[in-house]
């Protein structure tokens, strides 16, 4: 990714249709799984792939961190179908969005980006 890549989004979620606010009580359990997945050796088979799932470029294994497709602030669970390989970058970026508006938040990036070339 570029450094215009590393743009916050800024996408409102205040007025957001997909937003699930998610108690206290679901997000401390899904940390708590999250940590637990982390130790597991299918985590680790999947970060040893060196990959972020977004970007898809090569990141060292052990920068790569488990990202929850749908977060878990927004009611996501911590399970193998909802947890990828992330780089940092792709991570900071895509924060709390659920993937239809990071797929809007990329294509936005790429239409700006043939604007300026």
């Amino acid at each position: 990714m570029t450094d215009d890549d590393q743009r916050t989004p800024d996408i409102n979620l205040g007025d957001d249709l997909f937003f699930i606010p998610a108690d206290d009580e679901h997000v401390r359990r899904e940390r708590a799984k999250a940590r637990e997945l982390r130790q597991s050796q299918w985590w680790k088979n999947i970060r040893g792939r060196g990959r972020c799932h977004y970007c898809d470029e090569a990141v060292r294994p052990a920068d790569l961190t488990m990202d929850h497709v749908v977060p878990i602030i927004r009611g996501g669970r911590t399970t193998k179908s909802n947890v990828v390989p992330c780089c940092a970058t792709c991570n900071s970026n895509k924060q709390s969005l659920v993937p239809v508006e990071w797929q809007a938040y990329v294509a936005r990036l790429r239409d700006e980006s043939k604007r300026q070339s």
